[in-house]
């Protein structure tokens, strides 16, 4: 075969995005063309640059689309050089390089200055001011660059262009609270993707930002339906690195949530060695799902060293590490760094959500319920905008908290709206956790039989995932209290047997003086007592308490 042959041999497989074909060809006809003392056309290795991104060749495209550019510019085809520009600066943002990324973007913008309206304007404005504005303090501005993106795809025929604004505009209303506009503007984006021929770099692009939408808004349907969308489309590639690594991550998620922790840390871990020098962050979230996997099966050093490898990688490890120091009964450090991780995510209620439930928790567990209240309180008014997840995570949360103010009757409706959700959402270790609260509450109600099926319930999802540190932290329910005592106020008939006041007792339990009146008085009622040392008395005749100095 001749080298015109070979070229368009390369050609051709490019088109059937057959790219390792494709890539084989035009570095044979490139190696055959430097023989002569020249190179390819600018055009060709443009397409070597693109063949070499889709096998996962960051190097290698970045070289090729530079050499393209020079090609290309040289040749005067202004246009055609901002987009290899607008390749290699991808190229290097995806590895986190951002001063070489940023110089590439900046060249494209000077080619494109002086040219009269065109795709490649759309596309850069795109990257900059949409998603480079996401995280930005303006999201207004955001928008409407979107909106301005979209009606430019659309003058210019370019449904890519315009499925990207569509996107674009979806992310930031999602960002705004306005979760159900910006998820119809996500959806009829994802729309075009299955229904119009896209520019496949760019389709992968709107699939992964559509998952992440999902998985801020806490919508785990949608994220399941649109991740098996997206492995569709993957199967139609010969080859795609990155996307595929995206696509792992974003399984690792749901098959951590739908109970196969097996197979998330093998997704998570295959990214953390496939797209090492593809792409930074999505191998920063895959050491962050491994960290979680051994985290919840008890596997303490493994986590950290995860989490140590996220951070590495760009990735705040919280709230897994903050969990982690929590189960490792170092509550003040657990404590610290929630606190200093929700300074930092002030903006973002939704990328808040993860670190006020992580909040609540280790504040009940140091004895802080002021704060606990208070990261419930914000968990429930971003649940009023957000999709189910949030609003079954912030169900639990208020409910654990009422648990531990004594309110057990304002909780348990809570607990068991929460668990249900859960269920709904097939999420069996979020349910478990549920019904361990839900159990308390019973308990707390004075229903032991109840608490009983609601504690077995959890331990045998418990056991059936390996979650050994939830396996370890449960105390199965007590017997049920003599004289119809709740087993609350067999706590606080406990502490005033001890010799405890009042307020020790509201101090011991966590709870207020009011609440342990209200206590008191029922317990009188129930033992048919009048004073405090008749109370006592009973509590000492009937095994409650062990007699001797307190």
């Amino acid at each position: 075969m001749g080298d015109d042959e070979v070229l368009a041999a390369a050609r051709g497989a490019f088109a059937r995005r057959d790219w390792p074909a494709a890539r084989d060809g035009l570095r044979t006809a490139r190696a055959a063309a430097v023989l002569g003392g020249d190179d390819l056309d600018g055009a060709d290795l443009a397409l070597l640059a693109d063949a070499a991104w889709w096998l996962g060749l960051v190097d290698e495209s970045i070289e090729a689309g530079a050499a393209a550019h020079t090609a290309l510019l040289a040749g005067g085809e202004a246009r055609a050089a901002s987009w290899t520009a607008i390749g290699v600066a991808v190229n290097h943002l995806m590895r986190g390089e951002e001063e070489p990324g940023v110089g590439w973007l900046g060249r494209a913008a000077e080619l494109l200055a002086d040219q009269p309206e065109c795709v490649e304007q759309g596309y850069l404005r795109y990257l900059v001011e949409v998603e480079g504005g996401l995280d930005g303090p303006d999201l207004a501005a955001t928008a409407a660059a979107a909106r301005e993106v979209h009606g430019l795809g659309r003058r210019l025929t370019d449904p890519t262009l315009a499925a990207c604004g569509l996107l674009g505009e979806g992310r930031v209303l999602v960002r705004l609270g306005r979760v159900t506009d910006g998820m119809r503007l996500l959806d009829e984006a994802m729309v075009a993707v299955l229904t119009e021929e896209l520019l496949p770099e760019w389709a992968g692009d709107l699939y992964c930002n559509m998952i992440s939408a999902c998985q801020e808004a806490g919508d785990l349907r949608r994220a399941r339906r649109w991740t098996a969308a997206t492995e569709r489309w993957l199967a139609t590639l010969p080859a795609a690195a990155l996307f595929t690594g995206m696509c792992r991550v974003h399984r690792a998620h749901l098959y951590q949530v739908g109970g196969d922790w097996d197979r998330a840390e093998q997704e998570a871990a295959r990214v953390c060695s496939d797209l090492v020098g593809v792409h930074g962050a999505t191998v920063a979230e895959a050491h962050y799902r491994v960290g979680e996997v051994r985290r919840l099966r008890g596997d303490a050093a493994g986590a950290q060293e995860a989490f140590r490898q996220a951070h590495r990688h760009g990735r705040d490890p919280q709230p897994g590490l903050a969990l982690l120091r929590l189960a490792e009964g170092r509550t003040a450090a657990a404590a610290t760094a929630i606190d200093v991780a929700l300074t930092a995510e002030a903006a973002n209620p939704l990328r808040r959500v993860p670190l006020c439930a992580a909040q609540v928790e280790i504040a009940l567990a140091v004895g802080d319920p002021a704060t606990a209240r208070k990261a419930a309180e914000e968990l429930a008014e971003t649940a009023a905008f957000a999709g189910p997840e949030i609003g079954a995570t912030a169900r639990r949360a208020t409910g654990s908290v009422r648990l531990a103010e004594g309110r057990a009757r304002e909780a348990l409706p809570l607990l068991r709206e929460s668990c249900r959700a859960w269920q709904d959402l097939e999420a069996p270790y979020e349910t478990a956790r549920a019904r361990v609260l839900l159990a308390q509450a019973h308990r707390d109600l004075g229903d032991v039989e109840t608490a009983r099926w609601e504690f077995d319930a959890a331990v045998a999802v418990f056991t059936r995932l390996g979650a050994d540190p939830d396996l370890r932290g449960l105390a199965p329910p007590p017997p049920v209290p003599p004289a119809g005592l709740t087993p609350r106020e067999v706590e606080v008939l406990c502490c005033l047997a001890a010799g405890r006041s009042n307020r020790e007792i509201a101090a011991a339990l966590v709870i207020s003086d009011k609440t342990v009146a209200r206590h008191l008085a029922n317990i009188f009622t129930k033992l048919d007592v009048s004073t405090r040392t008749a109370a006592a008395a009973y509590a000492f005749a009937h095994g409650l308490v062990s007699p001797g100095p307190h």
